[in-house]
């Protein structure tokens, strides 16, 4: 009798357990920004470095995001690109990644931030396309020229996209 009795208290306890546990929810979240005010005293140069205002501005980034708890920093492989994600890599103890603008938001890197919170500096042509695929609906344009401080956050919750695009100035 007793024998059935703990049978039943664990068979009890054991559906209670697994009733109260929670669905797995897998959130992935990009943090996209464009690089910052880049050189333009040689029109000729193809790969600029960052201005005064442009370091100024990087830093000022990883001070904005210097409560966001990074897994992985991308870059494109340009000058701009990697100088505007450094201070925010250097915060996270983090190395940066590149990436292709040819590829963007493949299967590859899907699959390599799945569950992640990254953040990803591309260009004023490069970083609307990138969004829009991760959201997979043409929502957003080319960014001004003169225009540094969009970001782009995209939430991906259990295959769910939410997107919010904030300036910052």
């Amino acid at each position: 009798m007793i024998r059935y009795l703990v049978i039943i208290c664990i068979t009890f306890f054991s559906i209670n357990a697994l009733a109260q546990e929670k669905p797995h929810t897998e959130t992935t979240t990009y943090y996209i920004i464009r690089h910052a005010e880049k050189d333009r005293s040689d029109p000729s140069e193809k790969d600029a470095h960052l201005t005064q205002e442009g370091h100024q501005r990087a830093q000022d980034w990883s001070i904005i995001l210097q409560r966001t708890p990074f897994d992985a920093v991308y870059s494109t492989e340009f000058n701009r690109t990697k100088e505007t994600a450094q201070p925010t890599a250097d915060n996270n103890r983090l190395e940066i990644i590149t990436y292709s603008v040819n590829t963007g938001y493949d299967e590859a890197f899907k699959e390599a931030t799945k569950g992640k919170t990254v953040l990803i500096v591309g260009h004023s042509n490069t970083i609307p396309d990138f969004v829009n695929a991760v959201i997979g609906h043409e929502k957003y344009n080319d960014i001004e020229d003169s225009n540094n401080g969009n970001l782009y956050i995209v939430t991906i919750i259990n295959g769910i996209a939410s997107d919010q695009l904030l300036t910052i100035n």
